[in-house]
């Protein structure tokens, strides 16, 4: 059931002032001083210092707590190549849960170009402006140029979460799932739907976590991945097969897992059923998974299965990832958001589904939420999620040599809970203040 009609949505975006976003000073300006200090001849001072050391604009301007969020609009959620001034709303929605989940500003910069050159000479030029990067809906291949020039090039953290939110999310639940089922990562036979930036980007991610890379059978819309099929991407390339194994039921046979990034349908409940014992699934094409998650619970009910829906139990929701990684890279000023980072968010919400979850958000699902089968990921709203993976990614970009700012770690976990506690408030004063209840 929608939880929303159509008009319902397209009011919630126009009504009143129109879009979802609004850059409000937090600096007074009521008097002659503090115009001429927020601007002419006070602002000259903070130039001059940062003229004379260019790492102070962390210090004078907001620009360490600042992410870009870049676009093209060419692979726009379910949405396919619509554009950079269709994306835009996407786009302001990724500013909004930056904001409500990290207190983390951002500007949306949706560029009007399928180049990837000039995506990234654009990109390189804004970097005295943000504090980090996050690249967004670009399709593949284009995407994995453009990332890796960017990341080579550029001194503060850039991070395409279209390839890397869902695969530390879901990383997180295979950690989980691992243990409640007993496997070893390096036996996991894995069957992947889809061949985009998310699948490549996750399987590449579970590589690292250990799975074999000759484990792993990659469809795309053209079959199985294997070498001598004809042309193929570098990034496909790396996920060829010795040889032809056969048709995705085929290869179902005996899987230990099945990550979907592909088309709704993909599998049925009978390759499910002829999957390996308490089969990990992760069907998240979106807005219909590959399975539903009724119908594979009917085909084999032990199976640890997760979805890109909030109706269905484990939700792998990239709101996990991306607000937290980014809080965690801008206070230590890191340079980039690297392997480990990333392995460091995966963990901590691993061990984060495993602590007692507060009654107010198992509320929210109408349900208890517990450790398990059906809870191996945690609730997006769980206030400690941004606590558990900030500090953690924190932590490692210091063990890590990319932090360019030393933290007292349990010192920077309170400062965290006050700090999202606060910008709740002030955002909810704004939002107040126009009057518009959308309940």
């Amino acid at each position: 059931m929608a939880l929303f009609t159509k008009q319902e949505a397209l009011d919630y975006h126009s009504m009143g002032r129109k879009g979802k976003i609004e850059v409000i000073p937090v600096k007074p300006c009521r008097t002659q001083k503090h115009l001429s200090m927020a601007y002419s001849p006070g602002v000259a001072q903070p130039c001059l210092e940062i003229a004379k050391d260019p790492s102070k604009s962390f210090d004078y301007t907001s620009r360490g707590n600042l992410v870009a969020v870049v676009s093209n609009g060419t692979a726009v959620l379910g949405l396919g190549n619509i554009g950079a001034a269709a994306g835009k709303p996407v786009m302001e929605g990724k500013g909004v849960l930056f904001k409500s989940f990290a207190d983390v500003d951002v500007y949306d910069i949706n560029l009007a170009t399928e180049d990837p050159d000039k995506i990234i000479e654009t990109v390189k030029l804004l970097e005295p402006t943000f504090g980090g990067i996050n690249l967004e809906d670009i399709k593949a291949p284009e995407c994995f140029y453009i990332e890796e020039r960017l990341k080579a090039e550029m001194n503060i953290p850039v991070f395409h979460d279209d390839q890397h939110g869902t695969a530390i999310i879901s990383g997180a639940g295979i950690i989980n799932a691992l243990e409640i089922s007993g496997k070893n990562i390096a036996d996991l036979k894995l069957v992947v739907s889809g061949a985009g930036a998310g699948a490549i980007a996750c399987t590449k991610f579970y590589v690292g976590m250990g799975i074999q890379k000759e484990n792993v059978f990659m469809f795309d819309s053209r079959g199985l991945i294997y070498k001598g099929r004809g042309p193929l991407t570098p990034e496909k390339e790396f996920f060829a097969q010795d040889k032809d194994y056969g048709s995705l039921a085929e290869c179902m046979k005996g899987a230990d897992m099945f990550l979907g990034l592909s088309v709704k349908d993909a599998i049925n409940k009978d390759m499910v059923k002829s999957m390996g014992e308490a089969p990990i699934i992760f069907a998240c094409a979106n807005p219909d998974p590959e399975i539903t998650y009724p119908d594979a619970k009917e085909a084999r009910p032990e199976c640890i299965m997760g979805t890109g829906r909030s109706d269905y139990p484990n939700q792998i929701n990239n709101v996990l990832g991306f607000p937290s990684i980014f809080r965690g890279a801008l206070d230590t000023r890191a340079t980039a958001i690297n392997e480990e980072m990333k392995l460091a968010a995966a963990n901590a919400l691993a061990a984060l589904a495993k602590e007692p979850v507060p009654d107010e958000i198992c509320e929210i699902y109408g349900r208890k939420l517990e450790f398990g089968s059906d809870y191996v990921i945690p609730s997006p709203f769980d206030p400690r999620v941004l606590e558990w993976v900030a500090s953690a990614v924190a932590q490692a970009a210091m063990d890590t040599g990319v932090a360019t700012i030393q933290l007292d770690i349990e010192e920077y976990k309170k400062s965290l809970r006050t700090r999202l506690q606060e910008s709740k408030k002030r955002v909810a004063l704004v939002v107040d203040a126009y009057g518009m209840d959308f309940e």
